[in-house]
């Protein structure tokens, strides 16, 4: 690993999860067609979010990752872009005012679109295919010629992010996020909700502070951080050509930054220490993470970081776990442990998402949202016990009024599934139930703040 970086050095070392592109010019040409496109992120927002990531790291600050599973071409419009957006500034100013803690913003959008799979091909009757690998790679159809990897697909992605990037970039910084419409988020399918009563009450709570401080003189238009809000985006690292061709270096300082996105992180399935994937990743100045599941031990662990963040940089490090509910109190003490044995600067994120996927007998794959819950009141009792410091979240969830994971406030059953099951690859929580969510780990991170060791407020509260 100590070898001269170069974004092309990942060839000569063996990837997973990659696809079967059966014309290699094809695949050149449009890598070398990308390879010309304008960035469609900055090194000094990467870098700017390195800072952020920084001050979670020192327990200043929260990171709320989230987003889709898997963006979509059909599912591409504004109305889809501004409900997650809102979705996600409503969870955002839970965190943030009940939670008394600054948030870091990134979400799962604007390049989301590759997904690993645990089997290659897709059985169907007598039929087998490649499996869907996200519509960056093929189609969803279960057709030959929808599920060939078209390596053309490349270039609708990087268009679709771009036009993704342009209206998140409008909303974070055009008046969308000002505190002022913080009664104006709330989706319309969730107006009897009991979380939806809940936000209400505490949007309440911010205007009548918003008041006060306008009779003081401090408004939106004299302060900006009332009216605007900084947004980041992610996605999974897994097309290296793609990604490639997206690498730039910035001219302030020298250095290698990808430009499809602010932070990228490496899954479970391609964290390989003599692999493709790391190897790109270690040259790259952005922030970055790593999934950590049950089958990472201790000494990988440290020999990840080792390799990524050899000068243990503040903020370039994040460490994503997903171990599950029925594991995470086996595993996450451990990986804490050799982290903290070592010194080493991180900022811990629970992904309560990817280790409680379950299939339902109605035959939907779900994920049962107490167990989602589960996960994340274990991961802030770990680190309370181990005295380190529960940074973040990362889950799928999407502002549609979807049926995917069971359970809620609201609850959805198992013969539910079917009314709303809009995914293309695993289910994501509607916005209810990503608030609920946002309620808890607000009460956990207040408490955490008080040094109170009382139980947690219920979420019915």
């Amino acid at each position: 690993m100590g070898a001269k970086w170069s974004p092309q050095s990942w060839r000569s070392k063996p990837v997973l999860q990659m696809p079967d592109y059966k014309d290699k010019a094809a695949l050149s040409a449009v890598e070398e067609q990308l390879g010309t496109f304008p960035p469609l992120v900055f090194a000094g927002e990467a870098r700017a979010l390195k800072r952020q990531l920084a001050d979670v790291a020192k327990g200043r600050s929260f990171l709320l990752h989230g987003g889709d599973c898997a963006e979509s071409f059909a599912e591409h419009g504004a109305d889809n872009i501004r409900d997650f957006f809102r979705v996600f500034l409503q969870m955002a100013v839970v965190l943030t005012f009940a939670g008394g803690c600054p948030v870091v913003k990134l979400g799962r959008i604007a390049g989301q679109f590759a997904k690993p799979r645990s089997d290659p091909n897709e059985r169907q009757g007598d039929v087998e295919l490649p499996s869907y690998r996200g519509d960056i790679v093929n189609a969803i159809g279960f057709t030959e010629e929808e599920r060939m990897p078209d390596p053309r697909r490349q270039i609708n992605a990087y268009r679709q992010s771009a036009a993704t990037l342009n209206l998140l970039r409008a909303f974070a910084q055009g008046g969308y996020a000002n505190l002022e419409h913080v009664h104006q988020w709330t989706l319309g399918f969730l107006k009897d909700s009991p979380i939806s009563e809940r936000y209400q009450e505490l949007a309440d709570q911010i205007s009548g502070a918003l008041n006060f401080m306008r009779s003081c003189g401090i408004t939106s238009e004299n302060t900006g951080q009332l009216r605007s809000t900084r947004f980041y985006t992610s996605h999974e690292t897994l097309l290296l050509g793609y990604e490639e061709a997206l690498t730039r270096i910035d001219s302030t300082s020298g250095e290698w930054y990808a430009t499809s996105g602010h932070f990228l992180w490496v899954g479970d399935r391609t964290r390989q220490l003599d692999h493709g994937h790391i190897e790109f990743c270690r040259g790259i100045r952005n922030p970055i993470g790593v999934k950590c599941g049950p089958s990472l031990d201790e000494d990988e662990l440290i020999r990840l970081l080792d390799v990524l963040n050899p000068e243990d940089e503040p903020g370039r490090m994040t460490l994503i776990t997903r171990y599950g509910a029925d594991q995470i109190e086996e595993h996450l003490p451990k990986h804490i442990r050799a982290v903290e044995r070592e010194g080493r600067t991180v900022v811990w994120s629970c992904d309560p998402m990817h280790g409680n996927t379950v299939k339902a007998a109605t035959g939907f794959k779900t994920r049962p949202f107490d167990r989602v819950l589960r996960e994340v009141e274990a991961f802030f009792d770990v680190h309370e016990a181990e005295g380190t410091y529960a940074g973040g979240v990362h889950v799928e969830m999407t502002g549609q009024n979807v049926t995917e994971c069971i359970g809620g406030a609201r609850p959805i059953s198992e013969t539910d599934l079917s009314d709303r099951y809009h995914t293309h690859c695993d289910p994501r929580l509607n916005a209810d139930q990503a608030l609920e969510l946002a309620f808890m780990i607000a009460e956990r991170l207040k408490r955490s703040r008080n040094g109170k060791g009382m139980d947690a407020v219920p979420i019915s509260a």
